[in-house]
């Protein structure tokens, strides 16, 4: 795990929230992710790790600090540009699945291949291939309302994977699963993580899960410390 992935460097936040005025989420955040490495991140509520991962992810910019994937600087890039990058290096989990209702499994997951410009058979082969190593191939033909919680979430992490990522940012991604589910579900995605080669940044607040990656850091008024 010698090589680096994303660094955030510097990073703040504010917000103004009318009186009483000024809300700094971010006050200095720095991380640097490996490949190969996954690092839970674990806050209390409201302490602004959907901000980060929005950061970190592109879909939000810092007021000062920078995000650097495979070496680059990319967050002052421009909204196409940064769209791109999304697309190509940053795969997202949220809680809830956000799988496309009308779609199948294997469906969901060739289609961002095929708005990256794969061709389709490259994009369902990938697709099928990413289903078959979390368990839920026999499921491809299915829609989301058929599947259960966990066979959901799995194809979720198939989809945010499906464009071979540089790095995965996941917000709670087991907080919507029994224990049970969650250990398997979790179980699935760091095989994916390690087969994958991918840097992963992971919001929980289970703390079991949590010992369970690579190492432990905690935001908490509005910087990350690890957690030893």
């Amino acid at each position: 795990m010698n090589d680096l992935t994303m660094r955030l460097s510097g990073l703040t936040k504010t917000y103004l929230e009318g009186t009483p005025g000024e809300v700094q989420v971010l006050r200095g955040v720095d991380l640097d992710l490996r490949t190969g490495e996954a690092v839970a991140m674990v806050a209390p509520s409201g302490a602004g790790k959907s901000t980060l991962l929005h950061i970190a992810g592109l879909l939000d910019k810092p007021d000062d600090g920078t995000v650097e994937i495979g070496g680059q600087n990319v967050s002052g890039k421009g909204d196409r540009t940064r769209t791109s990058l999304r697309r190509q290096d940053v795969g997202f989990v949220y809680q809830f699945h956000h799988l496309l209702p009308e779609f199948t499994a294997l469906e969901n997951i060739t289609l961002p291949q095929l708005a990256n410009g794969q061709s389709e058979k490259t994009a369902q082969d990938r697709a099928m291939s990413l289903l078959e190593r979390v368990g839920v191939a026999a499921r491809a033909d299915h829609r989301p309302a058929a599947l259960s919680g966990g066979e959901q979430q799995r194809v979720a992490f198939c989809r945010a994977l499906a464009n071979k990522p540089r790095v995965m940012l996941a917000d709670e991604p087991t907080g919507n699963l029994d224990p049970d589910t969650a250990d398997q579900v979790f179980d699935a995605l760091m095989s994916l993580v390690r087969d994958e080669g991918l840097s992963a940044l992971i919001a929980t607040h289970n703390l079991e899960l949590a010992a369970r990656m690579d190492r432990m850091v905690r935001l908490d008024g509005g910087v990350l410390r690890p957690v030893e």
